[in-house]
């Protein structure tokens, strides 16, 4: 498979770096976007070769200007997402549940409506939303993370028909329990909260996973990557999860 122009989006830390890492590893051409400046210049530092721009996906001019200076892009990876308000749904304030919406859904929006000409004149792509396993579960007190998920599933299965005669694939991953640095503050939290242990939160959590283990940054990069490749050629308006099959949160 000749190397590709692959662009990820929130690609300087987390999942969105481990995406790119991944796809870099196997000789793409990677452009990472990201609204941390610091933490762009920490992954270009870190991948050699891969093009590190500042943007916000959620603002329609800044998209057009990354699409610019990115070029035409073979594979989109939708992974910028923010964890909107926390809180019983009567505490959310609107601002932030727009917010939230205006990262997750319509940042993926604009994402897309800029590579698809592109891809379409070029005969085909690939874009890659991620979503989260508790579309499935379902998460009290994050209404507005889980409703703008569903949202951002709604799009790719809606995209996959309306793009496939263009050659375009659409496919979203779910991931589940991350062992990432941003999860690990999510469960010192409410450790902290409930004058637990970290451990205990951990545990308690993965009661609710088949599996009984946390999900590594590099197994969604695996994926995305699967869904780009020749081997997927005929998989599109699929949401597959990456969970250790999360049978519910607790």
């Amino acid at each position: 498979m000749s190397a590709r122009r692959v662009l990820v989006t929130a690609g300087a830390s987390g999942i969105g770096l481990a995406i790119a890492e991944v796809f870099a590893s196997r000789g793409d051409e990677v452009v990472i976007c990201d609204v941390d400046q610091s933490a762009l210049d920490d992954a270009a530092g870190r991948l050699n070769g891969i093009v590190a721009i500042q943007a916000d996906v959620s603002d329609p001019v800044a998209v057009d200007s990354l699409i610019a200076k990115a070029g035409p892009v073979s594979v989109l990876i939708n992974n910028a997402g923010i964890a909107g308000p926390v809180g019983g749904i009567e505490t959310n304030a609107p601002d932030e549940w727009a917010r939230c919406f205006a990262v997750n859904v319509h940042g993926a929006f604009h994402m897309i409506r800029a590579v698809v000409p592109a891809m379409r004149d070029s005969g085909g792509g690939t874009i890659v939303n991620i979503s989260t396993a508790s579309t499935v579960t379902g998460l009290p007190g994050r209404s507005a993370y889980v409703a703008s998920k569903w949202a951002l599933e709604g799009l790719t299965r809606t995209l996959a028909r309306e793009l496939g005669p263009d050659g375009i694939r659409v496919n979203a991953i779910r991931p589940g329990f991350m062992d990432t640095t941003r999860m690990r503050g999510i469960m010192e939290r409410i450790a902290g909260e409930n004058g637990l242990t970290v451990a205990e939160v951990e545990a308690s959590a993965l009661k609710y996973i088949s599996m009984r283990t946390k999900i590594q940054p590099a197994e969604i990069g695996e994926m995305a990557w699967f869904f780009a490749s020749d081997a997927a050629h005929h998989i599109t308006g699929q949401i597959v999860g990456v969970d250790g099959n999360a049978e519910w949160e607790g």
